[in-house]
């Protein structure tokens, strides 16, 4: 299992020779280290990697500079940041060779083991050898043959496993879970004597009209005076997978499910995703509840969390959910009219207090038989979406200051799992607020620093324009990564002094410990101090696992888009200049939302040079401009599915 090294800040300028850290690497097999003792990255040239790879952590020498900038060369290789590798296989004098998939890996390595049934043109993961010595390829032995490259299960799965994450479960795995499915019965029937029974509420599910695993549902009950009794129920996952055994080894490792465009690799097997853990409709389950007693207005009475057992008496898809709100009649009409009211008020509280609205369009594809896509479509934002979201906000902060206060009362602070989002760098908030400007919005800062009511301000001026998506998507990239942390330090983006997430056990390992830590407190039990590294190493493990898992999910809609845009070459499409380099402008397809390069020297009406300053190009003879957030007419001309790259001419 491989993690990713975290991002590290540049200090102040200053030089010095051998340095440690983890060095990047672009697909020009040119490398970059972090000087973290301060200056700029140390560039480091492929004849001086000496078989460094991506993320690897490495020693470096500073060698000198070359026009301003500072280059190095390894001088060793002190950890590997993965060893499998996932790529297609070529045959080369005889012999089998892995061209890797990730154009990073500048180098192919050999097959050195018996290859039965191996053969060109096909996908393999391969485990990497101990390799030292440049001048030498390196030598791999194969783990898995994959599938025939370009066929649509094989490329979903070297996705998947490219990132660490595996597409089967060990058979002591599936074991335990089949075990615990044996015990169903016996299991209800022992926990019914223990547990709140919930099971006569009225208590429904919302979620994707695809979704085959359920966390949550929702239950709902009038009481006098205008109030409410609303239940958010989570599946009890920690009931079933115990600490230590080997479902709880394999969550952990894995630490998420990973959604593709067509498929989930879940977290646990099917036998507890789909059946066990699942709130699925007409069924009784076991589940981890927050309930609040609250009026209409939002204001919430008192709040309690137990563990019960519920039944879902309705299992809607949002666009169901959305149907019975607009028609207002349908079932459980009153609860969602009433769920969605409070819900809007979360909403605009959260945004006065300065939560910054980061939603951004989403894509979705129609595959046929064979997994090709037929349609790429924008999915639609309901106000069901957003009712779910609200509820389950509610009770991720609820727990999360639960937690924090029962903790605080103590001596000796105990760790728990916090979801946490600090506030930006104020150099990167400095640079996002000249790319605004270039593009003719102004970003309120004051002394090098953003509120969420500045960013707010901005996306409003924003709002139905070319750039919105442009500029909402710098400043993302501007913030800094939400993360899981045993310190609290609050959540920036949502404006929330406390939070965690506690409502998807099934898919994420995060949430089953909140549910375990959960449970300590209410039975007023401390966790011993020896455990307590522990917690923090899953925190940063968790947070590498989250990198991947929505890497795999990117690469995976950018496979389908290439694909899908290969059938149209020659056609010509509105998008938006998404980004400018030297080498060319990337544009943006404005409904697929596929991303292509137009090369600069495919530009033949002029001798175009990049205005980095102000985010655009322009031609030398006629002064022409292209600038970031321009609306553009183009035709794709080259569509690599390999690689996951188009190629566009402006038409």
């Amino acid at each position: 299992m491989h993690k990713r090294p975290h991002l590290r800040e540049q200090k102040k300028p200053q030089e010095f020779n051998n340095l440690t850290g983890e060095i990047s690497i672009n697909s020009r097999a040119v490398g970059f280290l972090v000087n973290e003792k301060g200056g700029q990255d140390i560039m480091i040239e492929s004849e001086h990697l000496n078989t460094a790879l991506p993320y690897d952590e490495v020693e470096v020498k500073v060698t000198g500079k070359d026009k301003g900038r500072v280059k190095g060369s390894v001088t060793r290789v002190i950890k590997r940041y993965r060893t499998r590798f996932v790529g297609t296989v070529e045959k080369l004098d005889g012999t089998f060779i892995l061209k890797p998939d990730d154009t990073k890996v500048y180098t192919p390595f050999k097959i050195v083991t018996a290859s039965k049934g191996l053969a060109p043109k096909e996908k393999a993961l391969v485990e990497l050898l101990p390799w030292t010595d440049p001048k030498q390829k390196p030598e791999a032995t194969l783990i898995r043959i994959i599938g025939k490259a370009g066929e649509h299960n094989t490329e979903m799965h070297s996705i998947v496993l490219a990132h660490g994450f595996d597409t089967e479960f060990a058979p002591e795995v599936e074991q335990e879970a089949e075990a615990l499915k044996a015990r169903e019965k016996e299991i209800f029937a022992e926990e019914l004597k223990t547990r709140r029974d919930l099971r006569a509420t009225p208590t429904f599910t919302i979620d994707p009209a695809d979704a085959k695993d359920f966390d949550d549902a929702i239950s709902f009950k009038k009481l006098q005076n205008d109030e409410f009794e609303i239940g958010v129920h989570i599946a009890d996952v920690s009931y079933f997978v115990r600490e230590g055994g080997p479902l709880d080894r394999e969550a952990r490792e894995r630490g998420f499910s990973v959604y593709l465009v067509d498929r989930t690799i879940p977290m646990l097997p099917e036998v507890l995703s789909n059946d066990l853990c699942s709130l699925n409709p007409n069924e009784d389950k076991l589940a981890f509840s927050a309930i609040f007693r609250m009026k209409r207005d939002g204001t919430v009475l008192s709040r309690t969390y137990e563990k019960t057992v519920i039944k879902s008496h309705k299992r809607f898809s949002y666009e169901e959910a959305q149907k019975v709100l607009d028609s207002k009649t349908g079932p459980h009409f009153e609860a969602l009219d009433t769920l969605n009211g409070i819900a809007k008020r979360f909403m605009a509280e959260k945004f006065k207090k300065g939560a910054i609205d980061f939603e951004t369009e989403e894509v979705r594809f129609e595959l046929d038989a064979k997994g090709r896509p037929l349609r790429v479509y924008k999915k639609a934002r309901l106000d069901t979406h957003k009712l779910i979201e609200e509820w389950m906000l509610l009770a991720n902060r609820a727990v999360a200051e639960f937690m924090w206060h029962g903790r605080s009362k103590r001596k000796q602070a105990e760790p728990f799992l916090y979801r946490t989002h600090d506030v930006p760098d104020p150099e990167k908030i400095e640079r996002l607020a000249l790319f605004v400007k270039a593009l003719g919005h102004d970003l309120s800062l004051k002394r090098g620093t953003v509120t969420g009511k500045d960013l707010q301000a901005l996306f409003k001026r924003i709002s139905g324009k070319a750039e919105e998506s442009l500029i909402k998507t710098s400043t993302l990239r501007s913030m800094t990564k939400a993360v899981y942390s045993t310190e609290n330090i609050g959540h920036f983006g949502l404006a929330f002094p406390y939070y965690t997430h506690f409502t998807s056990p099934i898919r994420r390992y995060a949430d089953l410990i909140v549910h375990r830590l959960l449970e300590l407190e209410l039975q007023k039990k401390s966790l011993p101090e020896k455990e307590w590294a522990k917690y923090r190493s899953i925190a940063m493990s968790t947070t590498e696992r989250e990198i991947e898992a929505a890497q795999a999910e990117r690469e995976s809609i950018k496979y389908k888009q290439v694909e899908y845009m290969q059938e149209r070459i020659g056609q010509e499409f509105d998008g938006v200049i998404s980004g400018i380099t030297e080498w060319g402008i990337y544009v943006e397809e404005k409904e697929t939302k596929s991303e292509g390069m137009v090369k600069l020297r495919d530009l033949k009406d002029d001798y175009y040079r990049v205005d980095e300053k102000n985010y655009c190009i322009v031609g030398e003879r006629t002064k022409k401009k292209y600038s970031l957030g321009d609306r553009v007419r183009f035709k794709i001309i080259a569509a690599d599915v390999e690689r996951k790259t188009l190629d566009y001419a402006l038409a």
